[in-house]
């Protein structure tokens, strides 16, 4: 578990801050090797790119489905990774957890837009994306996703007013510290919406849920405390628990939107 070795690990401190800043970035990597399962792979220090040519901020850490997306583009050391395949993106700072910054880094990942302008074999059929979310049929489990967003950070507290990130991690008191903002009023079915139709106004019709169970769970039950007491709490398998529900929120990855991507890379060409 999680233990007070790895915690005095982050709050190590070397002259360079460069090389401490890829230090902790490795620990913090090591943290998620262990919580998310095999089908995962992490990138670090990554940009992730949509078909409409957006770019975000540099992402410290990605955690992404290789499943329908078996590739990164590369431009040298640098490396660009498609939304549709990003199910987690972590920024990672040391003390220097500044609001005005951590919001233009929110904004630039939720600026970038999935495509569905897939066309893939089925079990049934071929599948063909590039819906009208307008005329959705009943029961489209996904149109636009986007990743959780997680900042892990080194300070005793996290400042207020820190906002646009779904879990917030820190050591405190030689533990771990986990927030999740909101974890008792959003239930499983604002998170699924949130996660799996990012930034459309849908309705209920196009929803396929057992209303019955999926809004009375919320994150702050799966938290695991010893006599249910708050400083009882093995914060890293609760934090296992919660992100690995999260992420079977968003279990089905959109299919690799080839043709959106050849029609941004030869929109960049035209203008060369």
């Amino acid at each position: 578990m999680y233990g007070s070795t790895r915690v005095d690990q982050l709050q190590f401190s070397v002259d360079h801050h460069l090389t401490t800043g890829t230090f902790r970035e490795g620990i913090w990597k090591s943290l998620f090797q262990q919580i998310i399962p095999k089908k995962f792979s992490i990138e670090q220090s990554v940009f992730i790119v949509d078909s409409k040519g957006h770019v975000s901020n540099e992402v410290d850490l990605a955690i992404f489905d290789e499943q329908y997306t078996p590739y990164i583009f590369r431009y040298g050391n640098i490396k660009y990774i498609p939304i549709e395949a990003v199910a987690v993106v972590v920024q990672c700072k040391s003390t220097n957890v500044y609001e005005d910054k951590l919001r233009k880094w929110v904004n630039s990942v939720d600026e970038l837009r999935t495509s569905m302008k897939s066309v893939a074999r089925m079990y049934t059929s071929i599948s063909c994306g590039d819906l009208d979310p307008k005329s959705l049929k009943s029961g489209m489990t996904q149109t636009a996703t986007r990743p959780v967003k997680i900042l892990c950070h080194t300070k005793n507290e996290t400042p207020a007013g820190i906002r646009g990130f779904d879990i917030v991690i820190h050591p405190r008191k030689g533990k771990l510290n986990v927030t999740i903002p909101k974890e008792k009023d959003n239930h499983l079915g604002t998170w699924h919406k949130e996660l799996n139709h990012f930034g459309e106004q849908l309705t209920d019709r196009h929803f396929t849920l057992d209303k019955g169970t999926i809004t009375e769970y919320t994150l702050e039950k799966y938290r695991i405390r010893q006599d249910q007491k708050p400083n009882k709490e093995i914060s890293l398998l609760s934090l296992t628990f919660q992100l690995n529900q999260l992420l079977m929120l968003i279990n089905n990855p959109l299919l690799f939107p080839h043709l959106a991507y050849v029609e941004m890379f030869n929109r960049h060409l035209d203008e060369i």
